[in-house]
């Protein structure tokens, strides 16, 4: 099976002397995710975590939300050059009142966007099954503060790539339940989700998800369909995930950093002192 990370030559350059060493680079290799048997999208992540990367892309395309409705999940014979199953092809079963994605996929949005702001928003809303808005959730800034170094050290890829994204999930009083890396910030999110879903943990009601880079639209929807009230990213939110955190009542803090971070909506649910 295809690993996280690769080794390769380089030249290592430092002031006028030259020498080769082995690197270690973060994998990217094409994931195909199958619903049914059918094609439905290919994505480029890291290997691993793979079954986890597909459960939560399909709780983020809303077609399921509860753990019963993924029925299997398996590696199809997708080959390398030499002819040896690649791993790179997942498809997905599901069940009970799952939605179908029939003709063509009825995605929320894409990288490029391109769609208008209000109508985006409102369509995340009709699809998030879960309301965020009156979850209970209070967390200290000291809470926070203490978040990026706890996912750092759950980090191995990174620590020998630094290369890779990362996003962890915690409870109300901090402990980390899950971390998962990947090239991708929404596939590590992706991977984060559906280790929830397969553990029977949706939806994360009283829980934090925390981002290793900027806070994008995307990233808060995935956020919100998993039910999660409080998003929190070391670098800056996008100002349509801020207008989305504000529609949904969710807490979005960014640039959550060392002793400092700016709360950009739901402010009520971080309690100072």
């Amino acid at each position: 099976m295809a690993r996280a990370t690769v080794r390769r030559r380089v030249v290592r350059l430092r002031g006028s002397e030259t020498g080769v060493r082995p690197d270690a680079l973060a994998a990217e290799e094409p994931l195909e995710i199958r619903l049914g048997g059918e094609p439905l999208t290919v994505t480029m992540r890291t290997p691993g975590h793979d079954f986890d990367l597909v459960a939560g892309f399909l709780v983020g395309e809303g077609v399921v939300h509860r753990t019963e409705q993924l029925a299997a999940l398996r590696y199809c014979a997708g080959t390398d050059d030499e002819g040896v199953n690649s791993y790179n092809v997942v498809d997905a079963t599901v069940r009970g009142d799952a939605a179908p994605l029939s003709g063509h996929r009825n995605l929320l949005t894409t990288s490029a966007c391109g769609l208008c702001g209000r109508d985006t928003v409102e369509a995340v809303r009709t699809h998030s099954r879960w309301p965020v808005d009156r979850d209970a959730l209070r967390v200290s800034p000291a809470l926070l503060y203490a978040l990026p170094e706890r996912l750092r050290a759950a980090q191995r890829a990174f620590d020998s790539t630094g290369g890779l994204h990362a996003a962890g999930l915690f409870d109300a009083d901090g402990r980390l339940l899950c971390a998962r890396e990947d090239v991708g910030r929404h596939n590590a999110v992706d991977k984060v989700i559906g280790w929830a879903l397969r553990e029977g943990r949706l939806p994360l009601a009283g829980h934090v998800l925390l981002v290793s880079g900027r806070a994008s639209f995307e990233l808060t929807q995935k956020a919100a369909l998993a039910g999660v009230p409080l998003l929190a990213a070391v670098s800056a939110p996008s100002s349509l995930a801020v207008d989305l955190a504000e529609e949904l009542g969710l807490t979005l803090v960014g640039f959550l950093r060392g002793e400092s971070a700016n709360v950009y909506a739901g402010a009520e649910r971080v309690a100072a002192g």
